[in-house]
């Protein structure tokens, strides 16, 4: 069974039960540069036609039709990374809360990282997060499996069985792979598959013991600090290994100005090198920890003014690939503790979108290029056959109200984690409705 094949278990069962037509929208489809005003026509499950003949005229019979109000209709925007502590912390998160925050937040396909309680490392793991996202039926959910067992950076996984279940990468999520012949072996091993590696970037030895950017904020705070450079040298030390195997790679979550240039370079020379970053490294920088607020503890750490200048630099060139959520609930106990001693991480799922629109609503980057990061590079680096809006693709939608301005307000996030440093942040732009295989999965509140 190909990987393909397999992930593709887990759509739900059900489907919607009658024809249904968007009409009045701005259909921007980043695959195909398609920005235009028209309609999708929706059946059984799969988009059958659209464009601007799509109107409330020569519907199929007894047709849903549901007026877009002029609204951007985009596909369903895909997060190549989440964490959802099911199984094991699901005091902080589940499959279901999870979904629940994908959907409310325009995301209908998701990645779920292998460190949960038991790791993703073997079959059975990966088939139950599969039958897990069967039973919620609402955003589709994949998985990383882990790529050394236990993610102690030593012994490889079997890459090759766990892709036949459908993990669509390997990674150790949090933990760089430090041991340099691991990870050439890695390499080695997933060329010969066409496997996906995925590196957390940061110098074991350099960040150990780190609680924030290394630089006066951290002297004057009194923080032990994590060295920029940790990225870099880690991936400049990959990029090698990448150069002699001709392997996949992706870096995790850029958010150093150095990483950019070294991954500029590789993709120059002709790599197979791809990358994301998360909202946070192009939206606030280390100031955001001010006294020591424990919900602006990232790893990697939030970092200067110059290096998230760079990173926003970079999405707009086309050098970073994707944005994801970087998903990582964590209960009030983990946070509300000393800055060195709290756990590391933010929710993203439901601030990715309103959060990336800052870069299209300050005039960075182009909304469908903006959008692309978001829908059909990740599906494209991923092998997912959604992430476009085209004749015979999933209907996977999400409906856009671009000009909306308000608030976010964590309180009322689905997530069963709040730990956002985004709560009370003004922005533009929000998620009308979410469709998964032409079912709505959400619609926001006083939405018709």
């Amino acid at each position: 069974m190909s990987t393909r094949q397999a992930i593709g278990s887990n759509r739900p069962p059900k489907r919607q039960t009658r024809p249904l037509a968007l009409v009045n929208a701005r259909l921007i489809d980043p695959a195909s540069n398609r920005d235009e005003t028209g309609g999708v026509l929706v059946e059984d499950g799969v988009i059958r036609d659209l464009g601007p003949q799509i109107t409330r005229t020569g519907l199929p019979e007894g047709a849903e039709v549901i007026d877009c109000n002029g609204d951007v209709l985009c596909p369903g925007l895909i997060d190549m990374r989440v964490q959802l502590r099911e199984p094991g912390e699901e005091h902080q998160e589940t499959i279901e809360t999870g979904s629940l925050a994908a959907a409310a937040g325009g995301v209908t396909s998701m990645v779920t990282l292998p460190n949960t309680d038991p790791i993703l490392d073997d079959v059975a793991g990966v088939e139950f997060i599969a039958r897990r996202a069967r039973e919620t039926k609402r955003a589709k959910i994949y998985c990383y499996g882990a790529l050394t067992r236990n993610l102690e950076g030593k012994d490889l996984v079997e890459m090759g069985m766990l892709a036949e279940s459908g993990a669509l990468g390997f990674t150790d999520a949090l933990n760089a792979v430090a041991d340099t012949q691991v990870m050439r072996r890695a390499l080695n091993y997933s060329k010969a598959f066409g496997l996906l590696i995925i590196q957390h970037p940061e110098e074991p030895r350099l960040a150990a013991g780190g609680a924030m950017n290394n630089g006066e904020l951290a002297t004057r705070l009194g923080l032990p600090g994590i060295p920029a450079c940790a990225e870099v040298m880690l991936i400049e030390r990959d990029l090698h290994l990448v150069r002699m195997s001709g392997a996949r790679y992706h870096v995790a979550h850029v958010s150093t100005a150095a990483a950019v240039e070294a991954i500029r370079n590789a993709k120059q020379e002709g790599l197979h090198v791809t990358c994301d970053t998360a909202p946070p490294y192009f939206s606030l920088n280390e100031a955001e920890i001010g006294d020591y607020r424990t919900f602006a503890k990232l790893s990697p750490p939030l970092r200067g003014e110059n290096d998230r200048r760079a990173i926003a630099a970079a999405v707009a060139e086309g050098i970073i690939d994707c944005i994801a959520s970087d998903h990582s609930p964590h209960d009030v106990e983990s946070k509300r503790v000393p800055f060195a001693q709290a756990a590391c991480g933010v929710i993203g799922l439901e601030t990715l979108l309103p959060v990336s629109l800052g870069l299209y609503h300050n005039r960075s980057v182009s909304l469908s290029n903006l959008l692309k990061c978001m829908t059909s590079r990740p599906a494209e680096i991923l092998g997912l056959p959604q992430g476009r809006l085209a004749k015979g693709a999933p209907a996977d939608m999400t409906l856009i109200d671009l000009e909306r301005q308000h608030k976010i307000d964590v309180a009322s996030f689905h997530s069963k984690s709040k730990n956002s440093p985004y709560d009370g942040r003004p922005v533009q732009g929000a998620v009308r409705r979410t469709f998964v295989d032409g079912r709505q999965v959400f619609a926001a509140e006083g939405t018709a």
